[in-house]
């Protein structure tokens, strides 16, 4: 074992893995069959495949990067040191866009959950403003009480996820259409690669496993490859149940649930016949929206307070819950697509570069500049580097030609 590396019990290494698997599940699986489907199940599967294996080895060539680098350094320093001001600068500007992004894109969902419970019992459903309003000011409030009521919040929510998701798979199996899932349109999978590194993102985090598992190389691989196929087998069954049951194209499609920018769960009840599916369906949804909006608010709160100096007495913790709701609320709401838009947008721009070619970039420097070595390096040396940087870089390239209009289905 290497001197610097500290014993680590099993069941840490299980928990870091879930840890890994958990943040990767989110909010972003109800966005996923919407992206996909008008391509379909097997042509996502394959980007879904690629996409992954991007991920994993991006977290795992950060792995390396945090290795060389002294206990408590994030990915801040970590530019610093690897790409100097520039890549400092860049890191800076693309955490907060992810951060104010993926807010926006739960606040959005999350709200249009609260209005459609409040319709199912009053008949009377809440307008957008009101709805995201409201879905700040509960789930707000508990990052403003803290990390430790934020832990104990989100241990409930997530084990009621993952409840509902077994539930779910196990009331729908037996709707799946075998046919549905044979729906075919290649020329327009690639648009979903966006979404797909959304649903993989969790590099940032990476920083925060080094010393929780003791610097251990072995098990931060286990950790790492061990919770992005956790998160991989989840969205394949998702993808399977959703795609299978929801027609591509016509009355309460992923079309339609497209054009709109709603959830997928949203039209289960319409091609079921059963409204078990529609409510289980529902809590699912809003548990993953909650889960997915706590730990990345959370995130920025920090982020925001560590960043601009703000202390957290009553003060800054009113300065910074008014830097995150109010362009939180005025992006939610004034946005028609904002649920789908902000999470394609994250993908496509955020975490192409944050995720993707800066740690090829820190690698590269670290391994053919400096000269460092590590204990854990990813084989394939520089042809590795360029094809995993490429990729990345042509994700960033595509998202921006699309949304300029040069490229599109």
């Amino acid at each position: 074992m290497d001197p610097i590396e500290q014993p680590v019990a099993r069941s840490s290494v299980i928990s870091a893995m879930f840890l890994v698997g958990g943040t990767c599940i989110g909010g972003g699986m109800l966005a996923l069959p919407v992206a996909t489907g008008v391509a379909g199940f097997f042509p996502s599967l394959l980007v879904m495949l690629v996409c992954w294996l991007a991920m994993t080895i991006s977290a795992l060539l950060l792995l390396e990067v945090s290795l060389w680098m002294n206990e408590g350094a994030h990915m801040i320093s970590m530019s610093q040191r690897m790409l100097g001001n520039p890549g400092r600068v860049v890191a800076w500007i693309l955490y907060l866009f992810i951060g104010y992004a993926s807010v926006v894109a739960y606040t959005a969902g999350g709200g249009a959950q609260l209005s459609h419970a409040f319709e199912m019992f009053s008949g009377t459903a809440l307008n957008k403003p009101i709805s995201c309003s409201l879905f700040l000011v509960l789930f707000g409030a508990v990052i403003y009480l803290g990390s430790a009521t934020v832990g104990r919040v989100n241990t409930i929510l997530f084990s009621a996820m993952v409840i509902a998701y077994v539930a779910l798979l196990g009331v729908g199996v037996g709707h799946v259409d075998t046919e549905l899932l044979m729906h075919r349109k290649w020329s327009v999978a690639w648009l979903s690669v966006p979404m797909f590194l959304t649903a993989f993102s969790f590099q940032t985090m990476v920083p925060s496993l080094t010393p929780m598992l003791g610097r251990h190389a072995k098990h931060l691989r286990w950790a790492i490859v061990g919770g992005t196929t956790l998160a991989m087998l989840s969205y394949l069954m998702w993808q399977w149940l959703v795609l299978g049951i929801i027609p591509a194209e016509g009355p309460d499609s992923l079309a339609q649930a497209f054009a709109v920018g709603a959830p997928a769960t949203h039209y289960l009840k319409a091609h079921v016949g059963s409204g078990l599916i529609f409510y289980i369906a529902e809590y699912f949804a809003f548990f993953a929206l909650v889960t997915s909006f706590l730990g990345i608010a959370l995130g920025l709160w920090d982020f925001l307070a560590d960043g601009l100096r703000i202390r957290k007495d009553a003060r800054g913790k009113i300065i910074l819950s008014l830097l995150i709701a109010l362009p939180t609320l005025w992006f939610a709401v004034n946005f028609e697509r904002a649920f789908l838009v902000a999470l394609d947008s994250t993908g496509g721009y955020g975490d192409s570069i944050l995720n993707g070619v800066m740690p090829v970039l820190m690698v590269w420097v670290g391994r053919y500049h400096m000269g460092l070595k590590s204990q854990v390096r990813v084989p394939g040396g520089r042809v590795l580097l360029v094809l995993v940087g490429l990729f990345f870089a042509g994700c960033f390239v595509f998202e921006l030609a699309n949304h300029l209009g040069f490229v599109g289905p």
